[in-house]
């Protein structure tokens, strides 16, 4: 990580130094580096001269006396209070009264980590997301004593280096590693209730825009690193049930299976990649499921079209039995999908009878047909619902504005749209109904829509 924001800020144009008290970590830092800028190069992304003097601009020193003329120092060493401390108190000995502090933690409170300066106003939270030279999101973080034009300064630095650059306040978790806990802590819970298999899951999440599905991302980061950021996010809030961290993960982690760097997780990675893969057979539909799927693109949810005997709609939180008893004809409820992605829709009924039509009228829109056991708010609606519930949250207690959530789920989590763009296409009174039924129909109160989504609809 502090190769890659080095690298970021002398590309930018900055002169870096890169200090270490391990040599074998600076020559593999050097090395690292000066590879990752040949190949740049190479790919016609850096001219020859271009890549000489950005080279010239990058020095590797072992002596921390030599950050002295420094105008800012990044930090971006393990997550430890105490070490992080004892290495702040000797810069401050090292470098000027104006040079400003920066440190990359991603959970530790910056005001915490200030308290042992005898300039907290000139220290500063920056987080750059891994790989820092390819990801755009940098969360700059002021701590209680932060002087407001240090914050300034950062931004205005962070998009200098091409980045996009949020202020976020001072809470556990920040932005991206707090709002995103409900992506694989209800694809935990989905597994756990049987809704479908991990591949389907992560199939159908995929489907709706996320590059990585839930469980496999999990298995990529390690199960034990995601385990213990959501232990210390819930920790962190006092028990806060939004964050609940999720028994079948923490099974994984006792079992040792903690993903790609073990060989199995939620997949056993000895099978190979394509183990996981769900396999569809796509029925042949008539023009009748052909015109009703015209209509169910703009179908509101909740909103359920007549198909033959049964009823077909988009889900709005109720499971397909509530809504057949409601309405005293068979049921079949769609998950959220987007008309313009591909790969399977879940979908789940009340009767055996209507996963057929359901299963057309998808093919209909040239979309696999994917079974879900019928749960309030199925799989895809649920996760987002709660990813938006959890943006809420951060709005209303003050962690950022929505423009500030949106940029930061995108660029530092990658994903395929902001929150609350999701949220108005789902419309926002739609879903503050949709998460008042599903915590209703499970009993949780963890769903229960966030006073900021509320009071907004």
């Amino acid at each position: 990580m502090g190769s890659g924001i080095a690298q970021v800020a002398a590309q930018a144009g900055a002169s870096v130094k890169i200090f270490d008290v391990n040599p074998q970590a600076l020559n593999s830092s050097e090395k690292q580096t000066r590879d990752g800028l040949a190949k740049l190069a190479a790919r016609g992304k850096l001219a020859n001269d271009q890549l000489g003097e950005i080279q010239k601009r990058m020095t590797w020193v072992s002596s921390l006396s030599a950050l002295e003329d420094s105008d800012l120092v990044i930090e971006a060493i393990i997550e430890d209070v105490e070490i992080k401390g004892q290495l702040f108190e000797q810069l401050e000995s090292v470098v000027t009264p104006e040079t400003i502090i920066a440190t990359n933690t991603s959970s530790l409170p910056i005001s915490r980590l200030a308290r042992r300066l005898k300039h907290p106003e000139r220290f500063v939270g920056m987080h750059f997301f891994n790989p820092a030279t390819v990801m755009k999101l940098v969360e700059v973080i002021a701590g209680a004593a932060t002087d407001p034009t240090v914050v300034a300064q950062i931004v205005a630095t962070a998009q200098a280096w091409g980045k996009v650059a949020i202020p976020v306040a001072d809470v556990p978790g920040f932005i991206v590693n707090r709002v995103a806990r409900p992506f694989y802590a209800e694809a935990f819970t989905a597994l756990s209730e049987g809704a479908a298999e991990a591949g389907a899951i992560d199939a159908l999440l995929r489907a709706a825009g996320f590059r990585m599905g839930p469980l496999e991302l999990t298995d990529l980061i390690g199960q034990d690193v995601n385990f213990a950021v959501a232990r210390s996010v819930f920790e962190s809030y006092f028990g806060r049930t939004r964050f609940v961290p999720q028994l079948r993960q923490a099974a994984l982690v006792d079992a040792g299976w903690l993903g790609r760097k073990t060989g199995r997780g939620i997949y056993d990675y000895v099978e190979g990649p394509d183990s996981k893969a769900p396999t569809y057979v796509v029925p042949t539909p008539t023009d009748e499921h052909r015109q009703l799927a015209s209509k169910l693109v703009d179908a509101r949810p909740g909103e359920l079209l007549p198909c033959a005997d049964i009823l077909i709609g988009k889900t709005r939180g109720l499971t397909a039995r509530t809504e057949s008893n409601k309405c005293g004809r068979p049921v079949a409820l769609l998950d959220w999908f987007s008309i313009d992605a591909e790969g399977p829709v879940g979908f789940a009924t009340s009767n055996p009878s209507a996963s057929d039509v359901a299963a057309k009228i998808l093919a209909a829109m040239s979309r696999p047909a994917q079974p879900i056991a019928d749960r309030p708010g199925l799989v895809v609606t649920r996760t987002l619902g709660q990813l938006a519930n959890s943006a809420g949250d951060a709005v209303f207690e003050q962690v950022a504005d929505e423009e500030g959530i949106d940029a930061a789920m995108r660029y530092g989590a990658n994903y395929p749209f902001g929150l609350f763009a999701w949220a108005d296409r789902f419309g926002r009174t739609a879903l503050v109904e949709t998460l008042d039924a599903i915590a209703t129909e499970t009993g949780e109160a963890l769903y229960r829509p966030s006073q900021y989504l509320r009071n907004w609809a």
